[in-house]
């Protein structure tokens, strides 16, 4: 059985194996990388050359169409003066070491090879490269389409060797001819195999340039990280114990307001419900009439501790925000809002095409929700609305009521005044976050509150959202 780790040992092991992995790690990418791009350059370059290639075959079946205009074009079909003339021509028009022009009949016969005679006058339907890629059928193939390019091995007329070409066809429909010329391209593999050499040579110098300056690089993060990481490691567990200490005060905080809530409300209407319940079972005892009474009462209490209890969930983290989006959680606060308060409210949502994202909504569902506090605790007002829609500039919420307002000392409204409240600073600093603006309209008749967002927290439209079922599903989800 192996002996436990000492610290030393433990910490040796820590630094070394981010080390060896992150090595491994780059000189993974680093290779994999570093041939893809070589060899995208290299398949770049050779479809360069090949279409300088066919870009010159195009030109040579110009001259060549060009020099028997004069006689295909005036002749019958069946004018064999004509023919005999045109292959004359074609024949006698020879380029390069290799370069020719070569003619198939749509049944396969030969025609015109001047470099190649024992073509000449023989059917070759059938005939295939030592690949197997079919050749004539191919080509009288693509002259019946029309023009199109063909690529196989053939046998260079110069050296007699087997070599790769690409050629180019049209046809001359009225006679049922299938015209062509090739070029070898085995230049431009030539080129292409000697670029991807020296690639690949560059690709290995590169890579064991890299691997040595990572080896040093790392091993001296690693060295240092040995003689730092023992000196700091007493700061660490301080700031470690700090970090501890600040969370489970926050934890603490946060559970002193939820005790705070649950013993102000609803221990207090549960005491409340208890004691009716009691009184209802003294009075049924007794026969006493009023006992039904005392439950309708308790019972009624009981639902006011039930929606306590669902508002200081709500408050904590509204579900429907995660689960629906920003217009049904609005929707189902400014209605919450409404049956707890008395007060008439009113909610529109526009459709629009942009989304926000998740911050942003959290955002404005809580300007919202501080609003709506401050409209019930301050404002004395008996309608209120709340409306959230999408603009070329982002998105707003806005917030009116028909209260007495936000009346500065001058007895004129803030509007973008800063906010001296702290619900209201609360609003400016979420919306600040977001890069956004809170603008305040206050007066004697009410007071409008705005919140924007810009366009950089609205997400894209998706796909077909111009059914009016995806557009229901935006605005709902907006």
């Amino acid at each position: 059985m192996w002996p436990p780790l000492t610290y030393a040992q433990k910490l040796f092991l820590l630094a070394t194996l981010p080390l060896v992995l992150a090595v491994a790690a780059i000189s993974i990418v680093v290779a994999v990388q570093s041939r893809s791009l070589a060899e995208s350059e290299i398949r770049e370059l050779e479809t360069r050359l090949t279409e300088a290639k066919k870009r010159e075959l195009e030109n040579y079946v110009a001259l060549a169409r060009t020099a028997i205009s004069k006689d295909y074009g005036r002749a019958l079909p069946d004018d064999e003066a004509a023919k005999e003339k045109v292959i004359q021509t074609l024949a006698a028009m020879i380029y390069g070491q290799d370069g020719y022009f070569f003619v198939y009949d749509y049944d396969g016969t030969n025609l015109v090879a001047p470099r190649q005679t024992e073509l000449i006058n023989t059917n070759w339907a059938g005939l295939t490269d030592a690949s197997g890629t079919p050749i004539v059928d191919e080509l009288i193939a693509i002259a019946r389409r029309g023009t199109g390019y063909h690529s196989y091995v053939w046998t260079k007329p110069s050296t007699g060797e087997e070599a790769q070409m690409v050629t180019y066809v049209v046809g001359l429909q009225d006679w049922q001819w299938a015209l062509g010329t090739g070029i070898f391209i085995d230049d431009v593999l030539a080129t292409v195999a000697s670029a991807r050499a020296v690639t690949e040579a560059r690709v290995q110098e590169t890579f064991v340039w890299i691997a040595v300056i990572t080896m040093a690089a790392l091993l001296l993060v690693f060295l240092s990280g040995v003689g730092l990481n023992i000196r700091e490691r007493r700061l660490a567990d301080a700031k470690l114990k700090a970090l501890t200490q600040r969370i489970f005060d926050t934890q603490e905080e946060e559970r002193g307001r939820v005790a705070r809530e649950l013993h102000d409300s609803i221990s207090q209407i549960l005491v409340g419900v208890r004691y009716a319940l009691e009184l209802a079972r003294r009075r049924l005892r007794t026969g006493d009439d009023r006992a039904e009474a005392s439950l309708d009462s308790g019972i009624d209490a009981l639902g006011g501790a039930i929606q306590e209890v669902r508002r200081i969930s709500r408050d904590l983290r509204p579900g429907v925000l995660d689960d629906l989006g920003l217009g049904p959680a609005l929707q189902s606060l400014v209605e919450e809002f409404g049956e707890r308060t008395g007060i008439e409210t009113e909610f529109e949502t526009a459709v629009f095409r942009n989304r926000l994202d998740q911050e942003a909504k959290i955002a404005l569902y809580r300007i919202a929700q501080e609003a709506l506090t401050n409209v019930e605790r301050h404002s004395g007002a008996t309608r209120v609305s709340v409306r959230i829609f999408g603009h070329t500039s982002g998105a707003t919420l806005r917030v009116a009521d028909n209260g007495h307002g936000i009346i500065t000392p001058t007895g004129r409204a803030p509007h973008d005044e800063p906010a001296q409240g702290l619900g209201l600073r609360n609003m400016q600093e979420r919306i600040e976050r977001l890069n956004g603006t809170l603008r305040i309209f206050g007066a004697r008749d009410g007071t409008v509150i705005e919140a924007q967002v810009p366009l950089s927290h609205m997400l894209p439209p998706e796909s077909g959202s111009d059914t009016p079922r995806d557009a229901e599903t935006e605005r709902k989800s907006a």
